[in-house]
């Protein structure tokens, strides 16, 4: 029987999501090339392009996620201070000196490179391993408005400030997600819905300086939501919605089990078929049945990181697996919720599936952090397995100072707040 190789037998952690990163991964493969098809054409580039653009940017990302999931999790808790503090100033310099695309600076350009990264993917994993930091160590006074909730309060309203002005839908998103992290990792209800309130006011205050300055897209919001609603008149209507109408066009075609891998007619015509809207040549190409397996994927990753989460000997990393997992799986909903037209256009990518650099990346290592709480929840339990049940002490290195250990009190973690 033939060995198997040193580095496989060094891949931990939960199986079943390394599976579904495989699984997407191949997705990606396949619907990257099939909707690249005419882009190269236009470029006058090789049909294989972007396809082999796309394997080296995705096989960077495995390489992350190994790396990432080979290191104890317990170091996240130091680096996450020092990854917010970066993400922050970055965040200022993308909002008036990035990079723009359709009215809005999202993207800083790397000195001396053509290679831009879209600093919200940095600021969404600073933010949620700093929030994972500061509810593990605060959970005896989270209950406490001042000293428990507005420290964890002002971060969240400060990076999703500044990426509202060009990037509201990410803003929007980020909050939705701190409003969950915050419910399990228990905020009181009043609090959070203070935090919805300050959202409420910040998003109002955004959309009221770019009306009365120009500055910011709030012409770009008022225009999708009117789309959305079939409020703006036929003329203006006709040109905005037709990436929208051709990703219908593209649903129709696929019908049940789809035209065929590489058979899409609509990529021709979806204005960005490998980014936004590569959902709609996935389901034209492979069907409802090929979106349905999609939807499926991304729900077994939540499902097995609840699963790490109830599992995990500690706040921190259990708060770590069920923040990054809600995140990457609600910005994936988000995006085929939009194609299919269940809410207004936004611009998120389909996560580990669209045509992408560095918000594969950033989503790699956020799928490493997960994998890492993973390795160490099934090495602890191997651990006692081999004492015969018999309980173990902790680590002797402390996690985070004061956190609180989720297993030796499980009523600060209410297992119903994700069952």
């Amino acid at each position: 029987m033939q060995k198997i190789p040193q580095y496989l037998r060094r891949v931990k952690g939960d199986k079943v999501i390394w599976a579904v990163v495989l699984l997407l991964g191949l997705f990606s493969m396949l619907a990257v090339f099939s909707a690249t098809g005419s882009l190269a054409y236009r470029m006058d580039q090789n049909a294989a392009h972007y396809l082999t653009k796309q394997v080296f940017f995705l096989g960077v990302g495995m390489v992350f996620i190994y790396l990432v999931h080979r290191i104890n999790y317990t170091h996240f808790a130091k680096w996450a201070v020092i990854l917010f503090a970066i993400s922050v100033p970055l965040l200022i310099y993308t909002l008036f000196f990035g990079a723009t695309l359709n009215d809005g600076a999202r993207w800083i350009r790397l000195p001396g490179t053509s290679f831009t990264i879209q600093t919200s993917d940095l600021a969404k994993l600073a933010l949620f391993m700093f929030l994972a930091r500061m509810l593990s160590t605060r959970q005896e006074k989270i209950k406490s408005l001042k000293q428990g909730f507005i420290p964890v309060l002002v971060p969240v309203l400060a990076v999703c400030g500044l990426i509202a002005p060009a990037n509201l839908s990410t803003a929007l998103m980020l909050g939705m997600t701190c409003c969950i992290l915050f419910y399990i990792g228990r905020v009181q209800v009043k609090h959070i819905a203070l935090l919805a309130l300050s959202g409420i006011i910040m998003l109002g205050c955004v959309w009221g300086i770019s009306k009365a300055t120009g500055w910011g897209r709030a012409e770009t919001w008022e225009k999708r939501v009117s789309n959305f609603m079939g409020k703006s008149d036929a003329e203006t209507a006709k040109d905005d919605n037709f990436q929208m109408e051709q990703g219908k066009i593209a649903i129709a075609n696929g019908g049940f089990f789809g035209r065929g891998p590489g058979n899409s007619l609509q990529r021709n015509f979806v204005p960005h078929p490998y980014s936004d809207w590569i959902y709609s040549i996935i389901i034209e190409e492979y069907g409802l049945f090929g979106g349905a397996v999609i939807v499926a994927l991304y729900l077994v990753f939540l499902w097995r990181s609840i699963l790490i989460f109830r599992r995990c000997p500690y706040a921190f990393g259990a708060f770590l697996a069920v923040g990054l997992s809600i995140t990457l799986v609600f910005q994936a909903m988000l995006n085929m919720a939009v194609v299919v037209h269940l809410v207004p256009t936004t611009g998120l990518t389909l996560p580990l599936v669209s045509m992408g650099g560095s918000s594969i990346w950033f989503t790699s290592f956020a799928i490493g952090i997960v994998l890492s709480v993973s390795r160490y929840v099934d090495e602890e339990e191997g651990r006692r397995k081999a004492a015969h049940n018999k309980p173990l002490a902790p680590e002797k290195e402390p996690i985070v100072e004061n956190e609180t250990p989720v297993l030796q009190t499980p009523k600060k973690i209410p297992a119903a707040a994700v069952a």
